[in-house]
């Protein structure tokens, strides 16, 4: 039987080793359905490969990716794919973004990888085996409150109008807010502990999937923004340390 946590990891790699390849040349860049959601030529090539590569190992899976969408196969097992997540951060050569592979059987998150080549950091979790950074095992911070936690969120720039009352009243009671543009690794950063929370609307499966597993394998706690109970497919993530969750919950109720 086969390591989907293994087989992950090493796809992963494989694919950021190719987007290094490309991070610096041209990269025929266009916009999407809207402006500055946009794509390159590596995001192709990335997704191309890693959608190789399951096909290879999983025949039967179903394999859901960002660019290419739905990959029809079995029911019970599914991999949830951004071949390159912060496609702008990577369009300019900043170090913040990443592959993402998360594997699902029977609608649990078996496991999750999210590589940040540029950064050199791998990210691991495996369902009840815990969460990792280049082997070393993570966990989440101890923050105790929102004023002392540094939190992260993400929106597209035409989406301020939606998200800027959120994020003003959370600038106005926690340390500090970023804004990353690169939900799968800010995720992972809750995991490790660098942020303390994270939230973001209008998210897909692919956004979250690795990194979810990773928060609650390291000790955190994921739920919708609203509290609800998290889903993949939920449009929206509240993703803490556990300790600043309600605080941070009610923070964004504005």
């Amino acid at each position: 039987m086969r390591n989907p946590l293994a087989d992950a990891l090493s796809i992963a790699r494989e694919a950021g080793a190719l987007l290094l390849e490309h991070v610096h040349g041209p990269l025929q860049i266009r916009e999407k359905a809207r402006r500055a959601d946009i794509v390159t030529i590596a995001d192709g090539e990335s997704e191309r490969l890693i959608v190789a590569r399951l096909r290879d190992l999983y025949p039967q899976a179903t394999i859901l990716t960002e660019e290419t969408g739905l990959h029809q196969g079995a029911a019970q097992e599914r991999w949830i794919v951004d071949p390159l997540d912060g496609t702008t951060n990577f369009a300019h050569a900043y170090p913040l973004w990443n592959v993402s592979i998360a594997y699902e059987r029977d609608g649990e998150l078996v496991a999750g990888v999210v590589y940040a080549p540029a950064m050199g950091e791998c990210f691991a979790a495996e369902r009840g085996g815990g969460a990792r950074l280049n082997d070393e095992a993570i966990a989440v911070s101890t923050i105790p409150w929102l004023g002392e936690a540094l939190t992260c969120t993400g929106f597209y720039p035409a989406d301020f109008e939606r998200n800027g009352a959120q994020f003003a009243a959370v600038s106005h009671r926690a340390q500090a807010v970023r804004r990353d543009g690169a939900a799968a690794l800010d995720l992972a950063y809750v995991a490790c502990g660098r942020f303390d929370g994270f939230w973001e609307f209008d998210l897909h499966a692919w956004d979250v999937a690795a990194g979810t597993l990773l928060i609650r394998e390291a000790g955190g706690t994921v739920t919708r923004i609203d509290g609800d109970e998290a889903a993949l497919d939920a449009g929206s993530i509240l993703a803490t340390n556990g300790k600043i969750h309600e605080e941070l919950k009610s923070a964004l109720e504005v």
